[in-house]
C-alpha cells in the first residue's frame, strides 16, 4: 500500500477537494500544512508551481511521485483508491462532471476577487459575477441533495470549499448572492452537513479566515451597503 501525504495550507480551497476525496474513500493519509508566505525549501524543490496541494506518494519498494494540481490529485485518487466512487460510470456524464469541476475553479477565481476587493466597484462586479455563476448552477441542479442527486461526487468536493466561505461572509452582511436560488441553497446546506466536508479543514478555519480578512483590511469586513 502506498503512503500518501497531502501537503496543504490551512485556508487553501484547492486543497479541500483532495482532502474530501481521501476522506470519502476512507484512505489513510498524513496532512502537512505549510506557510505559503514562507515556503520551506523542501516544498519548493518538489512543487513545480510553488503551490498547494501536493500529494506525495511513497511506495513500499522505495519508489514514488509527487502530484500537483487539485483536479489531477482527485482524478488519481478516483482511479487508484477503493471506496465510494466519486465519478459517474457513464463516460459522457463523467465528462460533464469534469466540466463542472472546471466551472467550480472559475467560481473560486471570482470568489478570490470578491474576498480581496479593495473598493466597492470591484466588490460589486465580483458579487454580480458570482450571482451569475450561481444562477447557472441553479439551472443545472435537480432535486439533490447533491450535484448528481443522491450520489456525492467530485463536483460536490469542488464546490464545498466555495460554499464554506459564505459561512463567514454571511455574518458580515447579506449581499443577496443566493437570493432566489433555492436549489443552490439546499445543495449548500447538504454539503455543509457532510462529514468529509466538515473534516476537510481544521476547527480553527473560521478564526484563521477572519484573521486573514482583518490582516489585509479587506472590504468585506465592512458592513454591507443598505
Amino acid at each position: 500500500m502506498s503512503r500518501l501525504t497531502l501537503i496543504s495550507h490551512h485556508l487553501c480551497p484547492y486543497v479541500q477537494p483532495a482532502a474530501i476525496a481521501l476522506l470519502e474513500k476512507g484512505v489513510p493519509f498524513e496532512r502537512i500544512n505549510i506557510d505559503l508566505a514562507d515556503k520551506p525549501d523542501w516544498f519548493l524543490k518538489i512543487s513545480p508551481l510553488g503551490k498547494v496541494p501536493l500529494l506525495k506518494i511513497e511506495e513500499e519498494d522505495g519508489g514514488g511521485a509527487v502530484l500537483f494540481e487539485s483536479s489531477v490529485i482527485c482524478e488519481y485518487l478516483e482511479e487508484t483508491q477503493a471506496g465510494a466512487a466519486l465519478h459517474p460510470a457513464d463516460p459522457l456524464t463523467r465528462a460533464r462532471h469534469r466540466g463542472w469541476m472546471e466551472f467550480g475553479s472559475s467560481v473560486l477565481s471570482d470568489l478570490w476577487g470578491y474576498e480581496t476587493a479593495q473598493d466597492e466597484l470591484q466588490l460589486d462586479a465580483k458579487r454580480k459575477a458570482l450571482m451569475s455563476k450561481f444562477a447557472t448552477l441553479e439551472a443545472a441542479l435537480d432535486d439533490g441533495p447533491y450535484f448528481a442527486g443522491s450520489s456525492f461526487s467530485l463536483v460536490d468536493a469542488v464546490f464545498a470549499p466555495v460554499f464554506r466561505y459564505f459561512d463567514l461572509f454571511d455574518t458580515l452582511g447579506d449581499r443577496g448572492i443566493f437570493d432566489g436560488l433555492e436549489r443552490v441553497k439546499r445543495w449548500r446546506q447538504a454539503l455543509s452537513e457532510r462529514a468529509s466536508v466538515k473534516a476537510a479543514v481544521g476547527e480553527d478555519y473560521p478564526l484563521r479566515l477572519t484573521e486573514f480578512l482583518e490582516k489585509h483590511k479587506i472590504l468585506l469586513r465592512l458592513p454591507a451597503a443598505a
